[in-house]
């Protein structure tokens, strides 16, 4: 592990990427695993794109970054977004995402790049990008209604345009279609709306990704559909480009109010009760449930422990797997002195800027599973 993540980056290519970015002011920003140029960029004279603009870029060395890249990819046409994945140890992940204006701008860099030597014995491939938007969430209550369900996600989630339920042939419960404004957005709610549910609504839901752009019309019952939420432009500067922190993406300026019609489908309360300013000993498990927390789960846990004489959690975090979408793996133990359990788990998160800054994360990621536990006195004191 300790060999993983201290691998030396070449010196060279890193100040050639530093030097590039100086002489054309080129603005990169990181954000969840991902360096971003453009979506769209400063200059950008055309409309958004829209379907079959993006190619994915596969075979990439691993040393390799945007000042070779984005030239080359810039010769086809003006790029309006290009996207490098990257994992903690400052390596590209060995691909990428190039968005044109058109979808023939696109081909056309399919049929010149696809192949292109970038190196000795290293071939690009280029190919078009499935850009999945859409995700079937399934185990829903029976009650569901779909302007319930869409005013739910919008508060969990980014980019939710749609919603339709589904019912036919072969379809068990209430299942519904959820179409995203983008791929990304569309991943970033297929990864954490599980455990929403699971921490909002004690439910059990089950997501997988739609195949086809719509619902077929024999099997949609009703839609309710989101305005769309415009792109803006990405003007933060880069400075140290390979160092920046991840930031996480911005979400919207006010969350819409949680559906009462939802709430009571399943059982939560309509309104979310405000944080406590202090930790009492409180045997009311319904308001410790339904606690939001506006601090660090960290220090909630670390309060909540002395407040109860149990003393300071310890931390046990170890790396288990990077995976192929880019998160890290732990699995972790917490020790409180005063309670004779040992807590394991597992947590996903992902990469930061550096090592620590990782670990730091997957240690606030425990801390939070272990206050959903107290939380739901779940813990055998």
């Amino acid at each position: 592990m300790e060999n993983a993540l201290t691998q030396v980056q070449s010196i060279e290519r890193l100040e050639a990427l530093e030097a590039w970015l100086k002489t054309t002011n080129t603005k990169l920003t990181q954000v969840n695993g991902q360096r971003k140029y453009g979506g769209p960029p400063e200059v950008w004279n055309g409309p958004t794109p829209g379907e079959r603009c993006e190619v994915f870029i596969s075979h990439i060395p691993r040393d390799t970054y945007e000042d070779l890249l984005i030239p080359l990819f810039s010769s086809v046409g003006p790029l309006w977004e290009f996207r490098l994945m990257m994992n903690f140890s400052g390596q590209n992940r060995g691909f990428a995402y190039a968005k044109y204006g058109t979808p023939a701008l696109a081909t056309d860099a399919i049929h010149k790049l696809n192949g292109y030597m970038l190196e000795p014995k290293c071939h690009l491939c280029v190919r078009h990008s499935t850009e999945k938007r859409h995700l079937c969430i399934e185990n829903l209550p029976a009650a569901t209604k779909p302007e319930d369900l869409m005013k739910v996600l919008r508060h969990l989630a980014q980019g939710v345009e749609r919603v339709s339920l589904k019912t036919g042939p072969g379809i068990e419960g209430v299942s519904a279609i959820v179409a995203f404004s983008s791929h990304y957005t569309a991943s970033m709610a297929k990864r954490d709306l599980v455990a929403d549910f699971r921490k909002q609504y004690s439910m059990e839901i089950s997501i997988r990704w739609e195949p086809g752009e719509s619902p077929s019309t024999n099997q949609t019952q009703c839609s309710q559909q989101a305005p769309k939420i415009q792109p803006q432009p990405c003007n933060m500067p880069c400075g140290q480009a390979v160092s920046h922190a991840l930031a996480p993406p911005q979400r919207l300026p006010v969350p819409p109010p949680m559906s009462q019609g939802f709430c009571r489908a399943v059982g939560q309360p309509v309104a979310p009760l405000r944080p406590h300013a202090s930790y009492p000993h409180s045997s009311s498990s319904h308001s410790q449930r339904h606690m939001v927390c506006a601090v660090s789960p960290v220090v909630l846990l670390h309060k909540v422990c002395e407040a109860n004489g149990f003393g300071q959690p310890f931390y046990e975090l170890h790396y288990s797997l990077t995976r192929p979408d880019g998160f890290v793996s732990f699995t972790y133990k917490v020790l409180i002195p005063g309670i004779s359990t040992t807590f394991k788990g597992k947590v996903m998160v992902l990469p930061g800027p550096n090592v620590i800054a990782t670990y730091k994360e997957a240690e606030r990621a425990a801390a939070q599973q272990l206050l959903v536990k107290v939380f739901s006195n779940q813990l055998a004191v």
